[in-house]
């Protein structure tokens, strides 16, 4: 068995050379000599043909094609926005106050104006109302303007009439512009109403509107605390020129990163913070 597969294996290696390699498969397919009571195996025995290279040519430009084809089809399928399930709040957000029946008990906070002048406060919340404002208290903003921080507002009431017994109550939606947010709000104290203001914030992209809202809450409280007189003097011109000269120094300051120089105002007792750092003048740094 041995000589004739050589013999066969011999004949096959004198043919042209584009055709050894069906010499070698030919040779290969041949049976080898298994030990006694064993048969061959089918894999051995029949082995799958190799397959052409024209074919292997064909199945590899066929794939790529559908990958191009399902890239293609992908592509001009819409996808779903990143965003698509949070709400635009440039369009306002949608929170005008519950309106209550008539006939109800409760007072419509949103339309009502119970109470309202029916009698003064005591007076001893009338003496923490009205009370002057420390100098140290008072801030002021980079454009010279002086105010009190909304949350010594709050304290004022707090001391006043004690936490609980006041609230802000909304008369409105919320109102969102191009750059604004703005709300109607209520001042209610000890079961009636004092106050009415409208505040408003600043926002400068919309993922800010949540923290403007809060803001023009705040901004309305200081303004509805004004009919009650608290920090009244801040909106006296004679105070606010005595405290500007006593308390607020006037320094030229630069942008380390840009370099621009302005002017701002500053406490005596403050310091420039960063992006900016002090200058003796536009022309001396």
């Amino acid at each position: 068995m041995a000589t004739m597969t050589f013999q066969r294996a011999t004949w096959c290696l004198q043919i042209s050379r584009t055709s050894r390699t069906f010499a070698l498969s030919f040779t290969t397919a041949l049976p080898r000599r298994s030990k006694p009571g064993s048969l061959p195996s089918r894999s051995r025995a029949f082995p799958d043909p190799p397959i052409p290279r024209a074919s292997r040519h064909n199945q590899a430009r066929s794939a790529f094609t559908s990958t191009k084809v399902y890239q293609a089809q992908q592509a001009q399928q819409p996808s779903a926005a990143p965003n698509a399930t949070i709400q635009d709040l440039s369009k306002g957000l949608d929170d005008e106050p519950l309106v209550l029946d008539e006939g109800t008990t409760k007072v419509d906070w949103s339309r009502s104006f119970h109470g309202l002048s029916t009698q003064p406060f005591s007076k001893e919340a009338a003496d923490i109302l009205l009370q002057a404002i420390p100098p140290s208290d008072v801030e002021v903003k980079p454009d010279g303007i002086i105010y009190l921080p909304e949350i010594k507002y709050r304290r004022l009431l707090n001391k006043a009439f004690g936490p609980g017994a006041w609230g802000l109550a909304p008369r409105g939606e919320t109102i969102v512009t191009a750059k604004a947010v703005t709300r109607e709000y209520a001042l209610v104290v000890l079961g009636r109403l004092v106050s009415v203001a409208r505040g408003e914030q600043d926002y400068f992209s919309p993922e800010g509107i949540p923290t403007a809202a809060e803001g023009c809450k705040s901004n309305a409280l200081m303004r509805c605390c004004k009919d009650l007189g608290v920090a009244s003097e801040l909106w006296d011109p004679v105070y606010i020129r005595k405290f500007m000269t006593e308390h607020v120094k006037e320094v030229f300051v630069e942008h380390q990163v840009t370099k621009k120089r302005k002017k701002m105002y500053l406490r005596k007792d403050g310091k420039v913070g960063y992006p900016y750092k002090e200058a003796k003048s536009f022309g001396v740094s």
